[in-house]
């Protein structure tokens, strides 16, 4: 399993941000994900939920379907996925399918976080594969992107008149 100190984590998790900043502009929730192996940036996603109207495009399941297509093959041990918000179910199971030997994310999530907050997945012993999580890289970064995207939601929804008014 390939390991970085905190910098490049952190290198790397800006990369993710600006994944998510390209999400934003298209006024999707702003989540970025890149896959990175030998210390290289093999595939990069961004939420697009609304822009394919497809529940599964999160971010995170788009950059592995990107990693999986650049190394020709569905494993993908020896990357580390780097993803501005804690991994929710679906994405938890697809890092477990996909091998991924260990996640970094920024922002908790106390709706949906299946890497630590509700639960953690990535450490189930019952399934066939673990992955080390490590949470809180730039944090306070990444979940002002979401704040600010939802605080500017709900001041479009205040802006607009009601029905029969």
């Amino acid at each position: 399993m390939e390991t970085f100190g905190i910098q490049k984590d952190i290198d790397f998790m800006r990369e993710a941000i600006n994944e998510a900043k390209k999400a934003r502009s298209l006024g999707e929730v702003p989540i970025g994900a890149v896959i990175v192996k030998k210390s290289e940036i093999i595939a990069r996603g961004y939420n697009q939920r609304e822009q394919n109207q497809a529940a599964t495009a999160h971010a995170e399941l788009l950059a592995i379907e990107r990693a999986c297509q650049s190394q020709r093959s569905w494993r993908l041990e020896g990357c580390t996925l780097y993803v501005t918000l804690e991994p929710c179910p679906m994405c938890a199971g697809a890092i477990i399918q996909s091998r991924i030997d260990r996640v970094v994310y920024g922002a908790s999530d106390p709706k949906a976080g299946c890497c630590g907050t509700l639960m953690n997945l990535l450490d189930e012993p019952r399934f066939n594969h673990q992955s080390p999580v490590k949470s809180g890289i730039l944090a306070e970064e990444t979940g002002q992107l979401l704040t600010d995207f939802f605080r500017g939601l709900r001041a479009k929804k205040k802006k607009k008149p009601q029905q029969g008014e």
